[in-house]
């Protein structure tokens, strides 16, 4: 029998890894980051007024609810598509993705010694329903030296990643406790996802 698949709307190798973990087969449906005009449905800036959970649940929604009209314009067969989005907060700021290395440590230098909220949204849509989770996960770093961050950034890790870290990386080492799931702090969280793809029949 072969066994059902979904879309995965999402470039991240780290979410690729955690639907193989609970056994989700899938096909990656991948935008052009705005290189060709299709792209223009998809705005990941921050709006004005939008606190950080009312973002990544709109990012989310407008990747999955987007990634099925890539399916008709690309002539694909007709499946559910996943996406997710991540961010962080720290004293009631978003903070995505570090523009350059300098960035990056002004961001982890920001981190140090405190706690910040990770935030995790996963949507669902198969053309007809749309469906939604958010996960918030607490995490907490020790204190970092400047010459740690500066060896972090220099690896190259922090550079596509929301806050400039990645949990399952080199940056486990500054992480001194974590309140929530692990796997929302990756990317991806399992128990919310399982539950929405349920919502759609997905055998797990």
């Amino acid at each position: 029998m072969i066994p059902p698949r979904i879309y995965l709307a999402s470039r991240s190798p780290r979410r690729r890894e955690l639907l193989h973990q609970i056994g989700v087969h899938f096909d990656l449906l991948t935008f052009r980051s705005g290189e060709r005009g299709e792209d223009a449905d998809v705005d990941e800036t921050p709006l004005g007024d939008e606190d950080a959970e009312r973002y990544v649940t709109r990012v989310a929604l407008t990747k999955a609810e987007s990634g099925v009209r890539r399916l008709g314009w690309r002539q694909l067969s007709r499946r559910p598509v996943l996406s997710a989005d991540t961010t962080l907060e720290v004293d009631g700021r978003i903070v995505g993705k570090p523009k350059d290395a300098i960035d990056a440590s002004q961001i982890l230098a920001g981190l140090a010694g405190r706690s910040h909220r990770v935030l995790t949204a996963v949507a669902v849509s198969d053309g007809e329903h749309t469906r939604y989770r958010v996960n918030i996960s607490e995490v907490h770093f020790r204190t970092l030296e400047e010459d740690e961050i500066r060896r972090y950034v220099a690896s190259g890790e922090p550079l596509d990643k929301a806050g400039a870290y990645g949990i399952q990386g080199r940056a486990a080492m500054f992480v001194k406790e974590i309140k929530g799931s692990y796997s929302g702090i990756m990317g991806l969280p399992l128990f919310e996802t399982a539950e929405l793809l349920k919502e759609f029949d997905y055998p797990l």
